[in-house]
């Protein structure tokens, strides 16, 4: 068989992929295990949050599909943070699962240039330092000029639930074996991760009314540009908290945790951990958040979100019976750890191609992040790369000055990682700018000029841009009776547009986006301006020396990575703390300060 590319996977990463090669025309091949299962949200129901939902906006804004797929399936919307400022405003939708995964399904048969097929790679061959070849299982040689591994959880995949270990990409779901054995002989280094998923319960065994009720919003924010109406059925979610039982249970029984005995091999996620792993590591606090959320409107299921459990079942059902609303619960699904091989990121380049191999590149998981949203981003670049080096084009990138993406892989093929990466809003230099609100301003043209997105959503973007245009000539040219230019008026923190609209009736013709963009960008420009002055100081003073014995604890505000990851690398300078993985811009400018300080 010949194509021009091979995706191996049908995760996120993989859709993101196998769609973005294609709609640059490539003719694209989607291996994978199971046909029914792409797309399939494996953990927590829900997509977006906090950096997350900026990294859909950009993924919708490059012509992606995540962002219309969540919009299509979601049970329920929030904007967190609505109440901060623009800068770390994300959009997160529960998500009917199972729906979820059917709607990617049909859209990635109904592209052209795409053709999804059951079966497994089982090695890549190369040629000259080029990649000319997939081989699969079933025996074939597919030959092709660029191939996407998006393995996930799958590449040696093995399961832990307490003393039960076997081998599976997702319980219930068989691994990925062979091709790991391929990567280390072209030279590219794999270690181990490792990450979990909460225990599923039966709703109709859930006292909800001992729980505190989550809503959704009244006036949905959607992820898509294209979205016109969200039309779900805006199910609740619940709150509770674990309590002395719970701690006591999990504490007096740490033995018997795979990942705190050590029979779990590799990092695990910093900032999702095992509910083990939170008592083991922060004795002191006895009692935790617990989200109760819904899976699908046609399930009876419920996630434990801030439960990822690894423990034997008979004591997953202890630990679940201990929490209020939770005493009766049947589970349906026990949590598990899950380990698997990721190779190290700093031998990528920033397009996601290997250094090793020309064509070869990666995605998602098997680069060390964790996150549908993340692995999503990478596959849009990766098979977007992998698409134009098939054409013979040249290679897209995208800065992180730019984008939350370019953050993503610049913090990878740069700092690289050792554990699980997320993605934070904390950890762009250029938050202020990279706004979900925005995304589609700063990344549609290029996705145009690229082949990513077609002509009705440039369309759309080059017509707001217009109306935007058209705004702030009328607020700088309109003034009042007392000769404030109504920018002037809109700059003060008690103004709405309404308000301005109500001084000038004209601009009633303006679209929400365009008043939405003209509002934020007006209200904001002074803390722009010396936001982009801080980044500025924070380059000139890359050299700056940090002291022998420098007392990194004694930095208020650090974050509790960064302090530690600091006093563990003790960098000479601030350009060396600012390599260091973990360590954000905000961290360094925090770091900035406290050294002029010590050497002034």
């Amino acid at each position: 068989m010949e194509t021009q590319v091979v995706i191996i996977g049908g995760g996120h990463a993989g859709i993101e992929a196998a769609l973005a090669s294609a709609r640059l025309g490539a003719e694209t091949v989607l291996l994978t295990l199971d046909p029914d299962k792409i797309g399939h949200i494996s953990c927590n129901p829900a997509i977006g949050g906090v950096a997350k939902g900026q990294l859909i906006r950009e993924i919708d804004a490059l012509g992606g599909m995540m962002g219309l797929a969540a919009d299509a399936n979601a049970l329920q919307f929030r904007l967190l943070n609505s109440s901060k400022g623009p800068a770390v405003q994300s959009p997160r939708a529960q998500i009917d699962r199972w729906r979820y995964q059917q709607w990617a399904r049909k859209y990635l048969e109904s592209t052209p240039n795409l053709h999804i097929r059951l079966d497994q790679a089982v090695a890549v061959e190369v040629e000259n330092g080029r990649l000319v070849a997939v081989r699969t299982f079933f025996g074939d040689r597919i030959r092709c000029r660029a191939a996407v591994v998006c393995s996930g959880t799958f590449a040696r995949g093995r399961l832990h639930l307490g003393a039960t270990q076997w081998d599976g990409g997702r319980a219930g779901e068989s691994n990925a074996p062979y091709l790991s054995e391929s990567l280390i002989a072209l030279g590219l280094p794999l270690f181990r991760l490792r990450t979990g998923t909460c225990p599923r319960v039966d709703a109709r065994s859930v006292d909800l009314d001992e729980m505190q009720l989550e809503e959704g919003d009244r006036d949905p924010v959607p992820f898509s540009y294209l979205t016109e109406r969200v039309d779900c059925p805006s199910l609740p979610c619940y709150a509770t908290w674990t309590t002395d039982e719970t701690y006591r249970i999990v504490k007096d029984n740490l033995h018997l945790a795979p990942i705190v005995t050590g029979a779990v091999a590799g990092a695990s996620p910093r900032y999702c951990p095992n509910f083990e792993t939170k008592i083991a590591n922060f004795p002191e606090k006895r009692r935790h958040h617990l989200f109760v959320e819904p899976e699908g409107a046609d399930s009876v299921e419920m996630y434990l979100n801030g439960m990822y459990l690894s423990m034997p079942m008979e004591l997953q059902d202890d630990i679940i019976h201990s929490i209020p609303g939770l005493r009766r619960a049947r589970i349906v699904r026990y949590g598990y750890s899950v380990e698997y091989d990721a190779i190290r990121s700093t031998e990528l380049r920033d397009t996601l191609e290997t250094k090793a191999v020309a064509g070869l590149f990666t995605a998602g998981q098997i680069n060390g992040t964790s996150g549908y949203e993340e692995a999503a981003g990478q596959g849009l670049l990766a098979g977007a790369n992998a698409g134009l080096l098939a054409l013979g084009r040249p290679a897209f990138r995208l800065g992180r000055d730019r984008s939350y993406i370019g953050v993503l892989v610049d913090d990878l093929t740069i700092r690289g990682t050792d554990e699980p990466y997320r993605l934070f809003t904390s950890r762009a230099e250029y938050r202020l700018l990279l706004r979900q609100d925005n995304a589609d301003l700063r990344l549609t043209d290029l996705g145009r000029d690229v082949g990513l997105v077609g002509p009705d959503r440039a369309d759309r973007v080059a017509d707001l841009r217009r109306e935007i245009l058209e705004g702030q000539r009328a607020l700088a040219e309109n003034r009042l009776p007392n000769g404030d230019s109504l920018e002037h008026l809109l700059r003060r923190p008690e103004t709405t547009w309404d308000d301005v609209r109500a001084a000038r009736p004209e601009l009633e013709r303006l679209s929400r986006r365009a008043a939405e963009q003209l509002t934020i960008e007006t209200k904001y420009a002074g803390y722009i301006a010396r936001h982009l002055r801080q980044i500025h100081q924070l380059e000139k003073n890359r050299r700056l020396r940090i002291p022998d014995g420098f007392d990194f604890t004694a930095v208020g505000g650090l974050s509790r990575e960064a302090t530690e990851k600091l006093g563990h690398f003790r960098p000479e300078n601030l350009d060396q703390a600012m390599r260091i993985s973990g360590v954000s811009p905000a961290d360094a400018a925090l770091l900035m300060v406290k050294m002029g300080k010590v050497t002034a």
